[in-house]
């Protein structure tokens, strides 16, 4: 009977964690989290993302099973992104992220204002 090995599951979770470390992919999941954009829509909304970058963004959270692709049979194409289930329960996870970099900004800064100080 084959066993995980720590190791390779820290592997993963590391891998796993560098998917959202990524500079643009809590942007992308949040607009998602409010509906289905179009490239276009979620460029415009994020401002300066360049396209290469969010299209690659928008790739590795499809292949991670975070983002649905649609596309449609249309001339010319149109295609749509939206958070899948599982997108929608990270979105959940990073909007306490979010929730408590808000309560505690004053304590960060107020920290950062006191290791200055004292340096």
């Amino acid at each position: 009977m084959a066993s995980t090995d720590v190791g390779d599951e820290q592997d993963i979770q590391r891998d796993i964690l560098g998917v959202v470390y990524g500079k643009w992919t809590v942007k992308v999941i949040v607009a998602l989290s409010d509906g289905t954009r179009r490239h276009s829509a979620l460029q415009k909304e994020l401002g300066e993302v360049t396209p290469k970058a969010l299209t690659a963004t928008l790739r590795q959270l499809e292949y991670d099973g975070l983002v649905q692709r649609t596309v449609y049979p249309v001339v010319p194409p149109k295609v749509e992104y939206s958070l899948t289930p599982l997108g929608m329960t990270l979105f959940s996870e990073l909007d306490k992220l979010c929730k408590w970099a808000e309560e505690h900004q004053s304590d960060v800064e107020g920290a950062r204002k006191r290791y200055k100080a004292s340096t």
